[in-house]
């Protein structure tokens, strides 16, 4: 919904723009007047703003829509009948400052004399990379797009107030010549002048880049799968035959830091619980990434003891793996232990939220309260969304029995780490394409298992990074074996064994397999697991492996959105009549805040796509 805003407010900078042409033309008329460290800030700062708008973004689309609409958490406290209403959304900021930066960049650089010219080509061509995944995720929420045309007013004379907005299937045509021409340069180009330590993601390594310009081609074709398969099964060839190569290892990985004093959002967000089919998938199959994505639950031995001292019946999920003795004293967990007996979800569909046996889960505020010597304490049985994934600064307090000790995580505040594109994405996408008959030199399942691994390993070092509660031990155990026990770091042979399970042998219903370690992949990116989960069908209804639940109110199946509400532009809108006009080509109702419409209205890449739960086509 904000998109329309953040379009007026480009417009309003543009007509400033071209009110100050003069002076804009004096600054840039002469290209060797510009010192290279601001061309370079220039470089630096369109990697800046890629993830922007962090707390608006998390708070609404993600916590509010996305993750409750394909079942990896619900709203706070359970979804309720309106959870798939819509409200406030939010999107990166393309146009007050991304844009303005990448098309200076091209401007100046375009205007130097040779040699010069030749020598920043690279920087040239990163900036293209830049603007391509931020505007992606955008276009998947929104639809059209202004992009080809945008930010052209300092450039134009007139000045361009009026762009164009570009529909879908013109969008990703722009974006792979974009970045085919961008990888032929960066790969190819001699002599290039470095960003060096200003390229907080690559250090100035220009094949780097490239690489992550095929693995943008790689989700381009992942949104072309179900409207144009040919061609996506020719971008995936093109990339895994790449002469650059391509996204590979954890050195390949896009981790966005945005400074040593960047913690996240800063602000608290409204977590619900974790899908309790996703975590009782994760944990059966003993997948280490349950305890990166997912928090420990508040029962620890402690706890547990002071609930059986006073009398107060356990949450029955957590008593099925409590050891007690005739005397009423813990005696340890059963298998499969710490910290696997931690983590517990909750049903999703809001007819679960009604059902009174279903309190366990969504009245623990009165279940979970326990009063000892005057002090009470109420207890979570279930997991949230471990909020050090999105900012460091949040403090965390173990839980201990009334009365007890006060451990708290605080004042560490690291840096917070965010991924943006991964080599372990890269390789399960290659697992899909193969599967789906792309001419790849390796096997699916080699794809597969390289994409696994990367995976996890990721996944545990943004937990170690980001400095997540319980990662190196349990400070409430206070025997070292069993604090260690209960640490949430990843063991040796934990990939291996995981790799040996059935879920891992592509062997039978090979592309639900991949498709169900793409949508745990990415959970970190949220975005991406509602495209995912669009195009696939997966999570799929009745699933022997990861099920997806059935969204029922009344008993009545309910509709799920499949893109975000577009808003209506006012008449006086200087850019009115091609904003309709793009609204109009797309077949969209514009303000509907209709569940039903937001869900048969389609944006052009989801058209064919499956329904939820459907299953892969």
């Amino acid at each position: 919904m904000k998109n329309t805003y953040k379009i007026a407010a480009a417009l309003f900078l543009m007509i400033g723009w071209g009110c100050d042409k003069d002076k804009f033309a004096e600054l840039n008329s002469n290209p060797s007047t510009v010192s290279t460290p601001d061309l370079r800030f220039s470089v630096a700062t369109s990697i800046d703003q890629m993830y922007s708008n962090d707390y608006t973004t998390w708070f609404y689309n993600n916590f509010s829509y996305i993750y409750p609409w394909t079942q990896v958490t619900s709203k706070q406290g359970g979804n309720s009948s309106d959870f798939v209403d819509m409200g406030p959304s939010a999107s990166f900021d393309l146009y007050s400052r991304l844009f303005t930066q990448t098309l200076d960049v091209r401007t100046v650089i375009d205007k130097m004399a040779e040699p010069e010219k030749s020598s920043y080509q690279a920087m040239r061509a990163m900036t293209y990379a830049t603007q391509i995944l931020p505007a992606m995720h955008n276009t998947d929420n929104n639809g059209s797009l202004v992009y080809t045309e945008a930010g052209l007013a300092p450039y134009t004379n007139p000045p361009l107030l009026t762009p164009v907005l570009d529909n879908q299937s013109k969008l990703f045509t722009t974006w792979l010549k974009e970045l085919n021409d961008a990888i032929n340069v960066l790969s190819t180009a001699k002599n290039q002048v470095s960003l060096g330590s200003q390229d907080v993601i690559y250090g100035g390594d220009y094949t780097k880049w490239a690489k992550f310009c095929n693995l943008l081609k790689l989700k381009i074709a992942a949104r072309l799968v179900n409207q144009d398969r040919a061609q996506a099964l020719k971008i995936a060839a093109e990339v895994a035959s790449s002469p650059v190569g391509y996204m590979d290892g954890l050195g390949d990985d896009f981790v966005y830091q945005k400074g040593i004093k960047y913690y996240g959002t800063g602000n608290g967000m409204w977590i619900g619980f974790a899908g309790k089919n996703l975590v009782d998938f994760m944990v059966g199959n003993k997948d280490p990434r349950v305890r990166f994505i997912f928090e420990k639950n508040a029962f620890n031995a402690e706890v547990v003891q002071a609930f059986l001292d006073a009398g107060k019946a356990l949450p029955p999920y957590v008593a099925q793996y409590a050891n007690v003795d005739a005397n009423k004293k813990f005696t340890g967990w059963k298998a499969p232990g710490e910290p696997w007996v931690r983590y517990h979800g909750a049903p999703v569909s809001p007819d679960a939220k009604q059902d009174p046996a279903n309190n366990i889960y969504f009245n623990q505020s009165e279940l979970n309260r326990l009063t000892v010597g005057g002090v009470q304490k109420t207890y979570a049985s279930t997991s949230l969304y471990s909020e050090k994934m999105v900012r460091t600064t949040y403090d965390y307090t173990y839980p201990t029995k009334p009365g007890g000790r006060v451990i708290e995580l605080k004042d560490n505040d690291p840096g917070l780490n965010v991924l943006l594109g991964s080599s372990a994405e890269t390789n399960l996408l290659l697992a899909e394409f193969k599967l789906l008959g792309a001419s790849l030199p390796k096997s699916a399942q080699e794809y597969f298992n390289k994409g696994v691994e990367l995976s996890i390993l990721r996944m545990d070092a943004l937990a170690k990074n980001n400095q997540m509660p319980y990662y190196n031990n349990d400070p409430v155990y206070t025997n070292t074996e069993e604090a260690e026990a209960a640490a949430t770091k990843l063991r040796s042979g934990e990939i291996a064994d995981l790799l040996a399970k059935p879920i891992c042998n592509l062997a039978t219903d090979g592309l639900e397999k991949v498709y169900i370690q793409q949508y745990i992949n990415y959970m970190n990116t949220p975005g991406d697991v509602w495209t995912t989960v669009r195009r696939s069908g997966v999570p799929k209804i009745g699933s022997s492996y990861l099920a997806w639940e059935k969204f029922t109110n009344g008993g009545n199946e309910m509709a799920i959105p499949r893109r975000f509400v577009i808003t209506m532009p006012g008449k006086d809108d200087i850019n009115y009549a091609n904003k309709m006009a793009a609204i109009t080509e797309q077949g969209i109702t514009p303000a509907v805040l209709d569940p039903i419409k937001l869900n048969t209205e389609r944006f052009w890449f989801d058209k064919t796509n499956p329904q939820y739960g459907a299953g892969p086509k």
